[in-house]
């Protein structure tokens, strides 16, 4: 894949640090550094801290018989440990070796849900405890166990026998010292973040002293303030990480509460402001807007995270550090994407989807990006990131953004955005009884010389949604046309809309017991075309998008509007 020059040197510092951080990785897991890990045993767990995540005792029956459901996949292991049988999904891996499923155990409440939890976690000590290396001793899957060894432990140790209980422990300080360890070479993003986390989880929940809780306090509060904005969200720019580090920043205000450390003053920010992050993202019926990586929304998840915001009032409408927007009154909201790139180290999950929006009536989705399906086939991830899978303007079939699929550099530094918008201006525009913004992006400015602007307004009380698409070369010049300049602005519909032409041409977006809206442009026909979405909870769905086609030089600026012509009864 061609890389423009300014970004060639961005990429191979990504690389290079990559190759450093798993060189050291490498080094510290060696006999050389292994003995670093050995020291005293903890006497016993202080506090188990609270889990926040949804369980659900029917699993830990599953798990009893043998069937693990992870991470979209269900491995039958036909009465072997799992820790013992080949599976190629590496989610799936993660997550057996993050021991969140420790959570459905706990729910169950029986003496036989305890006993399998303590089988499994002695198999894991067995097998994997005094071998760092490989998946399970990932820093990021490393944290996560660490923290649900925690937080569970009272169901791990209940009815333990001495030798068990001393194994646990021991176990879980050679896991604290590893990450202590790794921690502070980890790439910036939620892998690091997580680990300090889980650090100062354990400076509460084990005998240590005062100075190991400091260190990891200090740390923690250095992280937050590096890793969530001014406005609530994560430097990754995808929602699912407000709600990802909320269910573990939550329970660790708790912890320190219980046992009576004042948290970081970071802490206590960075929870104050990501609560109305995550609400600023959420349509009515809960889901989470689908941009940078966000796919299906457990809808459960959010609401016990959202039970411990004390924020009154509707959401904020103007996210400009996260770069969002959001228009939203008489029952419709609209959720737009008016941000540059991530940082590139943080761009693994990231899409090219400047200046894309959805739009919901009710409860019901209408607009939508097409998201992305995180426990499906690896091949339709880079589908999902393209701009094409958005509902916005796309430039000659080729994305805004680009992305590094290097089968060499893969295992590396995964797939990030290599090069992408930079420069996006947002201007807001709200007027009584109207709520707006205009914004543009550069992203196509180096391949075609044209830059991408988008207007859009939502008034008389949420029934008209006009848009504005203009494109324009930077120096003012007209755009030519010389093969360069094909434009095709998307609208992706939800696959529970039916889409229709009625006698006047217009394009009508009906769903059972909802909303009825109207879609039409002046200036050229829209057509209807097959898509994808692939944030369904099942996976992907078929679903169908609309499209305005025409070339840039024929005609710079379109104007369309979408119309609710009658409000669901009840």
């Amino acid at each position: 894949m061609a890389i423009a020059d300014g970004d060639t040197p961005r990429l191979w510092v990504l690389i290079a640090k990559a190759f450093w951080y798993k060189s050291r990785r490498r080094l510290r897991a060696g006999p050389a550094y292994r003995w670093r890990y050995s020291g005293r045993t903890p006497e016993r767990v202080l506090i188990a801290p609270p889990d926040l995540r949804l369980a659900d005792p029917q699993i830990a029956l599953e798990i009893y018989y043998g069937r693990y459901p992870f991470s979209g996949h269900l491995v039958e292991t036909g009465g072997q440990s799992p820790f013992q049988v080949a599976v190629p999904s590496r989610g799936w891996q993660k997550s057996l070796h993050g021991f969140r499923w420790l959570r459905h155990m706990r729910a169950a409440g029986t003496e036989l849900a305890a006993a399998n939890a303590r089988a499994l976690v002695s198999d894991w000590i067995a097998l994997y405890g005094g071998q760092i290396s490989g998946p399970a001793w990932d820093p990021g899957t490393a944290a996560k166990r660490v923290i649900a060894w925690l937080q569970h432990s009272s169901v791990v140790l209940q009815g333990s026998e001495f030798p068990f209980y001393r194994a646990f422990l021991k176990s879980l300080a050679v896991q604290i010292r590893y990450l202590r360890s790794v921690t502070r070479e980890l790439p910036d993003g939620r892998d690091r973040l997580r680990a300090r986390v889980a650090l100062a989880f354990a400076a509460l929940s084990l005998p240590a002293p005062a100075s190991a809780l400091r260190a990891a306090t200090r740390n923690l509060a250095e992280e937050l303030d590096s890793q969530i904005l001014p406005d609530g969200g994560h430097i990754s720019r995808n929602p699912l990480a407000v709600l990802e580090i909320l269910a573990d920043l939550l329970p660790l205000r708790q912890t320190y509460a219980n046992q009576a450390e004042a948290p970081p003053a970071a802490l206590m920010g960075a929870i104050d402001r990501m609560l109305p992050a995550l609400r600023f993202f959420r349509h009515q019926d809960g889901s989470l807007a689908r941009f940078n990586g966000m796919g299906a929304t457990i809808h459960d998840r959010i609401a016990a995270v959202l039970r411990h915001d004390d924020t009154v009032g509707a959401p904020l409408l103007h996210a400009p550090y996260s770069g969002y927007e959001r228009l939203s009154m008489g029952g419709v909201t609209v959720i737009a994407d008016t941000g540059p790139s991530p940082p590139m180290d943080v761009s693994s999950a990231a899409h090219a989807g400047c200046l894309s929006f959805e739009l919901s009536s009710g409860r019901q989705h209408f607009i939508v990006n097409a998201g992305m399906d995180n426990f499906g086939v690896a091949e339709f991830r880079p589908l999902a990131r393209a701009t094409a899978a958005h509902s916005t303007a796309v430039l000659n079939d080729t994305s805004s953004a680009r992305f590094s699929h290097s089968a060499r550099v893969g295992d590396l530094i995964g797939t990030p955005l290599i090069s992408g918008p930079r420069n996006v201006p947002c201007e807001r525009r709200d007027q009584r009884g109207n709520q707006g913004f205009i914004a543009s992006h550069d992203g196509y400015v180096q391949r075609f010389g044209i830059v991408h602007e988008r207007e859009l307004a939502l008034s008389e009380q949420g029934n008209v949604l006009a848009g504005r698409d203009r494109f324009f070369r930077p120096n003012g010049e007209p755009i030519r046309n010389n093969g360069r300049d094909g434009v095709a602005i998307r609208f992706h519909i939800h696959p529970d809309i039916g889409l229709f032409r009625d006698d006047r041409e217009r394009l009508v977006l009906k769903a059972e017991c909802a909303d009825t809206w109207v879609f039409a442009c002046a200036e050229c026909t829209a057509e209807v075309e097959e898509s994808i979405y692939f944030a369904a909870l099942g996976g992907p769905r078929r679903s169908r998008q609309i499209v305005l086609s025409f070339k840039a030089s024929e005609l710079a600026e379109v104007h369309w509007h979408l119309a609710r012509v009658e409000v669901a009864s009840g």
